[in-house]
């Protein structure tokens, strides 16, 4: 039997910081927890027994799955978490919150939080705007999305009506 019926989920390797991470991700998100830890109670290439750690955790009602099992590989931008936020308040609310404490912005809604996962806060309406059928207003929306940081749907939805 899977944890909350979930066949299929995201796994991330931590170095040693998985714990902290998923309760740092289910403080910010609502519907969110850190639902079990789990020490492996044998010796394992990662370390002895009980130092390695498997976390599991819901954001937003999705089950997730974490691993404190030593340096192995950086997170990199070739895989990101996206949230699709309602408006402005709510993509402010979690961009400023996944930065806190040492977290980087990048461009285009992108940015790195202090264990080195990458993000896109992006709103909601992000996907209507960017594939109209109209190919100019389109490229408006996206010629407006790479001059920026965070991203402003105000702005963005002011580039697709000009």
């Amino acid at each position: 039997m899977t944890l909350n019926g979930s066949k299929i989920f995201t796994h991330l390797w931590f170095a040693k910081e998985a714990e902290e991470a998923a309760r740092f991700y289910a403080s910010i998100f609502p519907g969110s927890r850190v639902d079990r830890v789990t020490p492996l109670q044998s010796d394992s290439p990662s370390g002895p027994a009980g130092s390695v750690k498997v976390v599991d955790f819901t954001l937003f009602g999705q089950r997730f799955q974490a691993i404190s099992a030593g340096p192995h590989h950086e997170f990199n931008d070739a895989v990101s978490i996206v949230v699709s936020c309602d408006d402005q308040a709510e993509l402010d609310r979690y961009w400023n919150a996944l930065l806190e404490g040492g977290g980087k912005a990048q461009a285009c809604g992108w940015l790195i939080d202090k264990f080195g996962l990458r993000w896109q806060i992006v709103p909601a309406v992000m996907d209507e705007l960017m594939s109209d059928r109209d190919p100019v207003r389109s490229k408006r929306v996206t010629d407006a999305m790479l001059k920026m940081i965070k991203l402003d749907v105000a702005a963005l939805e002011a580039a697709y009506r000009s």
